[in-house]
């Protein structure tokens, strides 16, 4: 199995840790697993690469001076044809079973590409903006009451899984959720999580509402070294006798501790869910919008909107609004969303296809 998937500060490092968790359980079956990054900066390929698991780095330099043509990302563009090309060469004449691609900047142009030099190919996807060229799409963010979104994007061949279920967990949250922990009903333990790359200034926003609700006993504020605020983030932790945590890899240990989550609203709440860890949302960008639907119906978080439209005092208003009811409900319906299992399922799928084709 080879995953192609980059991570930066700039645009963080959902992917790279969302692949890792089906890498991890791959390796528990004894599978070949490596990775194709290209090597921006502040990437996070030590991960990996703690894990003993193969990197191959590609340059930093394939990429156009305009704009992103993807309007939810403001990044370098990826020129595709020129990366397939160099994926080629990386792969060394290895031609893998199954080729797993996770980057918001690769569609069909580059897949057509890479079709010669793999047995199958899997694409994990946010966007649904773009066609692909695929034999099983993944969008862990979209319910199946959004299958028709694919209509048009994928081959008719192409094996769609859609939700949740699927959510690409690594094996650490379901150790953890076994555990059931028991939440505190009073809102004692924080964490403020919003991105590891550049989170808009809301981290510092949500700190200083944490600091006018001035009823929590302990706060864990979680950022990427990149972050534009880290200096008064750091500063303001060490005033409030907050844990600053800075790129890290203990996550799932973060998530357990605590009795409420601040964040965005990404793919990162389906770690705090199979936790059953209530949470206050914000949204950072378009494509979390559908995740925050999501999660809302459930009853699993309180989405305070847009961040653009948001004020410290609107993060201890809500705060201060919560009953112990609403945090016992919440959690439970966190808890009944993700089971920690979608790596599994999604590995098992593979495996099968690969047997059956």
């Amino acid at each position: 199995m080879v995953f192609r998937v980059d991570s930066s500060t700039q645009i963080g490092a959902g992917h790279l840790i969302r692949c890792l968790a089906l890498a991890e359980d791959m390796l528990e079956r004894k599978m070949s697993v490596s990775f194709i990054c290209r090597n921006l900066p502040g990437n996070f390929i030590k991960f990996l690469r703690a894990k003993k698991i193969p990197v191959i780095l590609l340059s930093s330099s394939i990429i156009s001076p305009k704009k992103s043509s993807n309007k939810y990302f403001e990044k370098p563009f990826l020129l595709q044809k020129e990366d397939a090309l160099e994926t080629i060469s990386a792969l060394n004449n290895l031609r893998p079973d199954w080729l797993i691609v996770d980057h918001y900047e690769i569609d069909i142009v580059w897949e057509q590409t890479m079709r010669s030099y793999c047995s199958q190919l899997m694409v994990i996807d946010d966007l649904v903006t773009r066609q692909h060229d695929c034999d099983i799409l993944l969008n862990q963010n979209k319910t199946l009451t959004d299958y028709k979104s694919y209509k048009n994007l994928v081959p008719l061949a192409c094996r769609v899984l859609l939700g949740p279920s699927f959510a690409l967990l690594r094996k650490e949250f379901q150790i953890l959720r076994q555990k059931k922990i028991i939440r505190n009903r009073f809102l004692q333990q924080f964490l403020v999580f919003f991105t590891a790359g550049n989170d808009q200034g809301e981290t510092l926003k949500a700190m200083k509402g944490l600091a006018i609700f001035n009823k929590a006993k302990q706060v864990n504020i979680v950022i990427g070294k990149e972050n534009p605020d880290i200096i008064a983030i750091k500063s303001m932790c060490s005033e409030q006798k907050w844990g600053f945590h800075c790129q890290i890899d203990y996550m799932p240990k973060l998530i357990a501790e605590a009795d409420f989550v601040i964040g965005s609203g990404g793919s990162s709440n389906w770690e705090r869910c199979a936790l059953g860890v209530p949470a206050l949302i914000v949204i950072l960008a378009e494509n979390q919008v559908n995740i925050a639907k999501t999660l809302v119906a459930s009853g699993a978080v309180i989405n305070l909107g847009w961040n653009a439209n948001l004020q410290a005092m609107d993060y201890a208003k809500s705060l201060n609004a919560i009953t112990a009811h609403q945090i016992i409900f919440m959690a439970e319906k966190a808890y009944q969303l993700v089971d920690a299992k979608g790596a599994e399922r999604v590995v098992e799928i593979l495996a099968d296809k690969e047997n059956t084709k």
